[in-house]
């Protein structure tokens, strides 16, 4: 597979107010979020937010819009019908691909203008810290031995965490009842509660708990391990944690985090934004904001970013119609 990962470092070279462009927006941007607020998405708008201020991005302000309702079908309606609006970009993730299968919504990504893919999420295998099983291969083998399916926390039903822990079962023989939250933050307050036995959660959403001695982290479910290598639990740092596959389970999965504009805006205008989010990916906001919440850096855009999401597209289609979460 063709090696699309660019790591994005600060310059302040770049850092420079933008050059005249073809078309500029003459009101305030809106950053529409696909998910309530205090979440992921909604962190990488505000991330985004300051960026462009603070570097002198664009001259009009930007405006953070969340959209989460009906568990973010809201954001992909409201971007649908919003044909020739160039004010408007969202920020996607594998929501694009999983909605409109499982609750059979009426959208499809490719009836919007595909912008860049800025970065991309990994997830990894939590424990509890006081569980006597501290491997894959110890956690597999107390799950099966277990009389009752194992807890699996996860956010929400038929979505990437559920996803997860149906291929876990496919590939170990293990039993697990998938128990869905309202976030990665009460996904880890119930492992830490032992009122589950493992989450999937990213990393980001167990730091506090993993810093804090309650969470032990298994495995990460990438072909390669967590780039960042500063201590961040005690002794550990994330580039610690043994991927899956090097520990018996090959199973790798990544979420995109990916900039769309409606459909049917110009080329001058989807230029001005691909240009803006380059930028971005070079600021020190986004490169602190990469490491703290441990996100895979990527520049994608223009054919390259559309190969990508048609690849992404058919993995995501392929898990979700093998763990049987198609909508009839």
């Amino acid at each position: 597979m063709r090696n699309f990962v660019k790591a994005a470092a600060a310059s302040a070279v770049i850092l420079a107010a933008a050059p005249a462009h073809a078309w500029e927006p003459t009101k305030p941007v809106e950053i529409v979020v696909a998910a309530g607020a205090g979440g992921a998405s909604d962190q990488m708008a505000r991330m985004m937010q300051a960026a462009i201020q603070k570097n002198n991005l664009m001259k009009q302000p930007t405006v953070v819009s969340l959209k989460g309702g009906a568990s973010g079908a809201e954001a992909l309606i409201y971007m649908k019908s919003s044909e020739g609006d160039p004010n408007k970009v969202l920020i996607a993730y594998s929501l694009i691909y999983m909605l409109p299968l499982s609750a059979k919504i009426p959208f499809n990504w490719r009836e919007l203008t595909p912008v860049s893919v800025i970065a991309l999420d990994q997830f990894v295998l939590w424990t509890n810290a006081s569980a006597p099983y501290k491997t894959v291969k110890e956690f597999v083998e107390a799950a099966k031995a277990s009389p009752t399916p194992f807890k699996m926390g996860g956010t929400g039903s038929k979505r990437e965490d559920h996803v997860l822990t149906a291929f876990l079962e496919k590939k170990t023989g293990a039993k697990f009842a998938y128990l869905p939250y309202k976030s990665g933050g009460e996904a880890a307050t119930q492992l830490v509660g032992n009122h589950t036995e493992a989450n999937v959660n990213n990393p980001s959403e167990n730091l506090e708990i993993w810093r804090a001695g309650q969470a032990r982290a298994l495995c990460v479910f990438d072909k390669e391990r967590i780039s960042y290598k500063t201590k961040v639990a005690g002794d550990l740092s994330w580039n610690d944690i043994p991927t899956c596959k090097d520990e018996g389970l090959d199973l790798q999965y990544l979420m995109l985090r990916a900039m769309f504009l409606p459909g049917k805006v110009t080329a001058e205008q989807k230029d001005f934004y691909v240009d803006l989010f380059e930028k971005v990916t070079r600021t020190p906001e986004y490169k602190d904001y990469m490491e703290k919440q441990a996100l895979k850096p990527i520049l994608l855009f223009g054919k390259d970013m559309t190969r990508f999401l048609e690849d992404d597209d058919a993995i995501n289609k392929s898990l979700m119609t093998e763990a049987g979460f198609v909508a009839n």
